[in-house]
């Protein structure tokens, strides 16, 4: 028996201990999914909490190992939430990936639970360099200020440094994989990245001085503001979370901060189309432009943002032209 095996076997029993407090439904499904498993090739497995990170991971892998993503296209990061198989799924990984910083909210306990298990789990946000969300007289949700923000993945520069990151987690905890292969896997995705952030430089070139301002739907382009050069006026959720709602002072602290910045145009996340911003629209009086970006989730395929480098490139031609009035 492989030591892999070895391990996930381990694994398999302690995560059907555990999903005894689930029911005799749980367990049951739990019992089948580890059985497949278990006869299956053994072959290792990486199991990774957001679609983003998941398709990030999926090009450092490639065949090497197994990639199950948790979260769904078109899915919150913060209010998506596992079913008893999943979460015995990660508990019989070999590597947890998860983004960390509180971003994936109901799922956290479960990512705790497999570490405690003794699966090797990797918070990439936590490696990422992460900034912290600003006060509320800087644009920045005024509970959180002094926190760390989890949307790291805006910026594609701190996304290379965890491709490297995750690459070394990879060969140092998931046996039978070819180190040479996930290396060169890493350096070719690390120079599209490479490609990603000086075609967004080119691209944001276009939108003058005055017009780099931010508003959104919620706190979520504070690495790209600080990336690329914008200021962020606010949002219409004042928070990092979508959890959150907006008071009507909230609204009306920001329609006031939008008239002094003289900005028109709202950019609210496809997942939750307009619905805030529209709200907002109806404080302005009109005259609001709403934009839609693809912020914290990939979509299905086909669907525009079904990679994390079309979703930059996405939502970088969609924020030129919406600044520019392109």
């Amino acid at each position: 028996m492989s030591r892999t095996g070895a391990k996930r076997r381990a694994r398999i029993g302690a995560a059907r201990l555990r999903n005894l407090v689930l029911g005799l439904l749980a367990l049951v499904t739990a019992a089948t999914a580890t059985a497949c498993g278990a006869t299956g090739d053994d072959r290792p497995g990486i199991v990774v909490t957001t679609n983003i990170l998941g398709d990030v991971t999926r090009e450092i892998v490639g065949a090497e190992a197994d990639v199950t993503v948790l979260m769904k296209p078109n899915a919150d990061p913060h209010s998506f939430g596992l079913s008893a198989v999943q979460a015995a799924e990660l508990e019989q990984a070999d590597l947890v990936v998860y983004n960390g910083l509180g971003l994936e909210e109901n799922v956290l306990r479960h990512v705790d639970a497999a570490r405690e298990s003794g699966v090797a789990t990797f918070a990439a946000g936590e490696a990422a360099d992460p900034l912290t969300f600003h006060t509320a007289d800087d644009g920045g949700p005024e509970d959180e200020a002094g926190q760390p923000d989890p949307h790291f993945w805006t910026d594609p520069d701190r996304v290379r440094k965890v491709t490297d990151l995750i690459a070394d987690q990879v060969i140092e905890h998931v046996d039978g994989v070819d180190a040479r292969t996930i290396r060169a896997n890493a350096d070719r995705y690390a120079g599209e990245l490479t490609d990603l952030t000086a075609w967004m430089e080119k691209s944001f070139d276009r939108i003058p001085e005055d017009k780099r301002a931010l508003v959104t739907n919620h706190h979520v382009f504070g690495y790209l503001a600080d990336r690329f050069g914008f200021r962020v006026i606010g949002a219409v959720i004042p928070s990092g979370t979508t959890l959150a709602s907006p008071s009507s002072s909230d609204l009306r602290s920001l329609t006031e901060a939008m008239r002094s910045a003289d900005v028109g145009t709202v950019f609210a996340d496809s997942s939750q189309p307009r619905r805030l911003a529209e709200v907002l629209r109806t404080e302005m009086g009109g005259g609001v432009r709403v934009v839609e970006l693809y912020s914290e989730s990939l979509t299905a395929e086909g669907e525009g943002a079904d990679t994390y480098l079309r979703m930059m490139r996405a939502n970088t031609t969609a924020m030129a032209d919406g600044l520019t009035g392109g």
